[in-house]
């Protein structure tokens, strides 16, 4: 049977009891999977048997599976039978941003690109701003685990062969994301208070705003799938990148009007149709 002859196969891996702080990914899972029924046969799956069950399935969707730090070596493992069988992955196995870790954060201050300056090695400090205070947080890390902040004086001494990443602590005006199905913008959300991360609002993207989280979707390179671009507006007005979760990020539709969130439901459903049904 051709892949065009039958309504693709989707297996969609969630954790549905992950607690995440602020938020309820199991609540946007049910909601999403609802309305891919429409389009999709589709199963949902735990990330711990996505390897065991996914030569069944034409596409295998990775959601809100919770930090992989979890559960590493499954991880790992499950990469490594996709990778080997050909198996389709929305989002697609070769993203240079969260989905490899935080070594793409140096990467992307070694290039220029606006981002909060980051360093690994002790002998590279002085790249920094000064700073009241700095963030130590782990290339391996995700939802803040293992972030911590540390002082000036207290730099020098940190155990930077344990993987771990330096940047200036930013005193910025609010946070913003922006959503992003393959290459085309959706919508963004902020939040106001810097003590309220999840508390947000809609957001409207200036041209500038569109420029600057379109060079980082254009710089990871994606053939397709859902990308969330975090920034940080500094007191002098400037934005700068905090991260670019290509792996699985939330999406926080329950704050979207309905026009919004249908239009993201229907364009991620053409994004998976194309992904699963391509030669």
């Amino acid at each position: 049977m051709s892949r065009s002859s039958h309504r693709p196969r989707v297996l969609y891996v969630t954790d549905l009891a992950y607690e995440a702080r602020g938020r309820r990914y199991c609540d946007e899972d049910i909601f999403l999977t609802s309305r891919l029924r429409a389009s999709f046969d589709l199963a949902l799956c735990h990330p711990l048997d996505a390897a065991g069950l996914m030569a069944a399935f034409d596409l295998v969707v990775v959601r809100n599976s919770g930090p992989v730090l979890g559960y590493q070596e499954a991880y790992e493992a499950f990469r490594a039978r996709a990778l080997e069988a050909g198996t389709r992955v929305y989002n697609p196995l070769c993203g240079r941003a969260d989905m490899a870790g935080k070594q793409y954060l140096l990467e992307l201050t070694e290039a220029g690109y606006p981002v909060i300056p980051t360093v690994d090695r002790p002998e590279d400090l002085d790249r920094l701003p000064a700073a009241p205070g700095y963030v130590a947080k782990p290339k391996l890390g995700a939802d803040s685990i293992g972030l911590r902040r540390v002082a000036p004086a207290d730099l020098p001494e940190l155990p930077y062969s344990d993987g771990l990443l330096v940047q200036p602590h930013i005193d910025f005006r609010y946070e913003v994301s922006f959503y992003f199905v393959d290459g085309d913008l959706q919508y963004a959300l902020y939040a106001p208070d810097p003590a309220r991360r999840w508390e947000l609002r809609p957001y409207e993207v200036t041209d500038a705003d569109r420029e600057f989280a379109r060079s980082f979707i254009d710089w990871n390179t994606l053939p397709y799938g859902i990308q969330r671009v975090d920034a940080c507006r500094t007191r002098d007005g400037e934005l700068l990148l905090v991260e670019l979760e290509d792996l699985n990020p939330y999406l926080s539709l329950d704050l979207l009007d309905e026009a919004t969130r249908e239009a993201f439901v229907t364009a991620m459903a053409d994004s998976v149709r194309a992904a699963a049904t391509a030669d």
